[in-house]
């Protein structure tokens, strides 16, 4: 099967249309033509019919009478291009009269028929006839035929010559003419197809020039500029994230190797081995629990999670939560305030909510300062639920605001060393919060405290 070029097939859609347009344009403007001349033709022959009726007179012995001086002078005296013929029979369908022009010829006189027009043949040269009886009290005393030549008729068959040549001529200059124009229309897609085959896994800086009109390529082109910009943020993210779990997985593992190095140098007692071990052992903890958080963040960072739609009871999901918690917050002596005065009811993601809500606690015990506060509560504004968690603990400087969601950010805390994290949890809970189109901010202050507040949907239940 032959394969043709976009251009080719616009320029050859084009012509298809065309064709059928010049095609039916055509055929009109020769069935007028060919109508007007019938037409013409006819009145002229009928007009020609009624002068020579007027030239018979009848008597009252069952015959006629042709007043030949004055239709032979009237022949002599007119000055017609296409040539009348006329002709009388006697009721015997005997000549009686001719025109001069007919010569030695005759004209055919047909049965059965009576102010018809009749084409047929005068010495191999095609004319139109009609022939009327001549009645005399109410009997058939005579015929008259007229005819007339049909060479006006030649005028139809040259237009049909003419139309029949020019129709394949305009269609390939119409197929070329489309072709062109078909060309520079799609010049914007050949600049798409020529800066496509340039962007590679290695180069996606470049973009496609935007054409000067705004038309359905201007759109075709700034989508594919918007599809490759996210496809450029999001490998930059990957390779982002790569290298930073790659520094903070060798990091513990350093820790550990180096311990260990330490720990064979020389013979050490019990106590000795025991604490290194145990410091060992935090760490592969440490390196456990970074290691499911970047497994858990890989899980929603590419690919949508097929998020449950369930009612969610969201004072007890928040007990449970701080329920895990008891011992740490337990630890650090903190005083947790979760007062519930109403009963809250959520649509989502059970598990996901889990999630958020339990990472935003553990963060606020961990930021918390010994013996300090941290505060729950749950509100109602307008038809959504607000959630919010306070610490009063170190607090965020003002400047590490917008930058505490991205993975492996952590704030400054350089004055508190005993603090450990990954900086994977808050960037959890964003990833989270977009999935399940919840709203999250956050409030602080360096050395004052942090406020987490978190916006649901109202569950309306039945």
């Amino acid at each position: 099967m032959l394969s043709f070029s976009f251009k080719n097939r616009i320029a050859f859609n084009y012509i298809v249309s065309g064709s059928i347009l010049i095609a039916i344009v055509f055929l009109f403007i020769y069935n007028i033509v060919k109508f007007s001349v019938n037409k013409h033709v006819n009145e002229e022959i009928q007009e020609e019919l009624y002068k020579h009726l007027d030239d018979v007179s009848t008597d009252s012995n069952d015959t006629y009478l042709i007043q030949v001086d004055q239709w032979r002078a009237r022949e002599h005296n007119s000055i017609s291009v296409n040539p009348v013929f006329v002709e009388f029979y006697d009721n015997n369908k005997e000549i009686i009269d001719k025109s001069p022009n007919l010569k030695s010829s005759n004209l055919k006189l047909f049965p059965d028929s009576n102010n018809e027009f009749i084409d047929t043949k005068l010495n191999n040269i095609p004319v139109r006839q009609i022939q009327t009886a001549i009645i005399n009290n109410n009997q058939i005393v005579g015929y008259l035929v007229v005819a007339m030549s049909l060479e006006d008729f030649e005028i139809v068959q040259i237009l049909k010559n003419i139309l029949l040549v020019t129709f394949p001529i305009i269609l390939i200059l119409l197929f070329l003419i489309a072709r062109f124009f078909a060309g520079r229309s799609i010049k914007p897609v050949r600049t798409i197809i020529e800066t496509s085959s340039q962007i590679t896994k290695d180069n996606l800086q470049t973009r496609i020039p935007l054409p000067q009109n705004k038309d359905e390529l201007y759109v075709l082109s700034e989508n594919i500029n918007n599809l490759l910009s996210r496809i450029e943020n999001a490998i930059d993210r990957e390779k982002q994230f790569t290298s930073d779990a790659s520094h903070e997985l060798r990091t513990p593992l350093a820790v550990i190797k180096g311990t260990m190095e330490v720990l064979i140098r020389k013979p050490r007692n019990q106590q000795e081995y025991e604490e290194k071990i145990q410091f060992c052992i935090s760490e592969v903890n440490r390196l456990n629990h970074m290691v499911d958080q970047l497994l858990l963040l890989a899980r929603f960072e590419n690919q949508k999670q097929n998020v449950k739609q369930e009612t969610i009871y969201l004072n007890a999901l928040i007990l449970d939560n701080l329920t895990r918690f008891s011992e740490k917050s337990e630890n650090k002596k903190l005083k947790i305030k979760a007062e519930f005065t109403e009963d809250y009811y959520l649509i989502s993601d059970n598990y996901l909510v889990s999630i958020i809500i339990s990472n935003l606690i553990s963060n606020a015990i961990k930021y918390s300062n010994p013996n300090g506060e941290i505060a729950i509560e749950l509100g109602k504004k307008n038809d959504e639920v607000t959630f919010s968690i306070t610490d009063y603990g170190v607090g965020i400087a003002k400047n590490d605001l917008d930058k505490i969601f991205n993975s492996f950010y952590r704030s400054d805390v350089s004055n508190h060393p005993e603090i450990k994290g990954t900086g994977l949890g808050l960037s959890i809970v964003k990833r989270l919060c977009d999935l399940l189109k919840l709203e999250i901010a956050v409030e602080s202050n360096l050395s004052q405290g942090t406020t987490f507040i978190l916006s649901f949907p109202l569950a309306k239940l039945k």
